[in-house]
């Protein structure tokens, strides 16, 4: 549970400005959706990808870093890894059950001969997209335990898009029919609270001090 004295101390810390930001921006995100990266071989591209959550209210990002192990590209996130939950994994398998053990359905995004087209998605369940390397795609891994197959539809030469900006069109679809539909997509009030909290404490200088003080004020 949430302290609401200390969530409220710590707001007072903040400018009336971000405070109302907050608030926007938390009105607007999800868990409805969720989008999962698969040993992506530049870090600009899993950094764009989170870039592309933040900007389209999607709260959580799992990465998985079986092979590569790389860190997120600060430079291209732009600050978004400050507010996007990031959730990294060292196996594939252990973030598909992670997903599935949350209600998420595995949607591959992959032109598979099998594969239905964005504008076919149905949106009323929880769905979590995997995108894959630039190059291989998806693992065997994943194509074999997905519940589902997604593509974008193209008319041009070009048979593919890059990574990062098939995550952004697929996001972006999604999500603008996910709020103009009856589904309860939002955050519940708890975890609204628990981001407000996260956020006040990436946002505040001498957090630390601030904390302490208060905690020996408490007392």
């Amino acid at each position: 549970m949430i302290d609401k004295d200390l969530l409220a101390h710590l707001e007072g810390y903040l400018t009336e400005r971000r405070r109302g930001l907050f608030t926007k921006v938390l009105a607007q995100r999800t868990r409805h959706f969720t989008v999962a990266v698969e040993d992506v071989y530049q870090l600009h591209n899993t950094s764009a990808v989170l870039r592309s959550c933040d900007v389209f209210g999607l709260q959580d990002v799992h990465v998985v870093e079986a092979q590569l192990g790389k860190k997120m590209d600060r430079e291209i996130a732009m600050g978004a890894q400050k507010w996007v939950d990031i959730h990294r994994y060292n196996q594939t398998q252990t973030c598909i059950d992670t997903l599935k053990s949350q209600g998420y359905r595995i949607v591959a995004t992959t032109p598979h001969e099998n594969s239905q087209y964005l504008h076919e998605f149905d949106v009323t369940q929880k769905a979590a997209f995997f995108f894959g390397k630039e190059t291989e795609g998806l693992s065997e891994e994943v194509l074999a335990q997905a519940d589902e197959f997604l593509k974008i539809p193209m008319v041009g030469f070009t048979e593919s898009l890059n990574i990062s900006v098939s995550a952004a069109i697929t996001i972006q679809h999604v999500t603008n029919l996910l709020r103009n539909s009856d589904i309860p997509w939002k955050l519940t009030e708890e975890e609204n609270l628990e981001k407000r909290m996260d956020w006040c404490k990436k946002s505040i200088k001498s957090i630390n001090d601030i904390l302490k003080r208060y905690e020996e004020e408490s007392l």
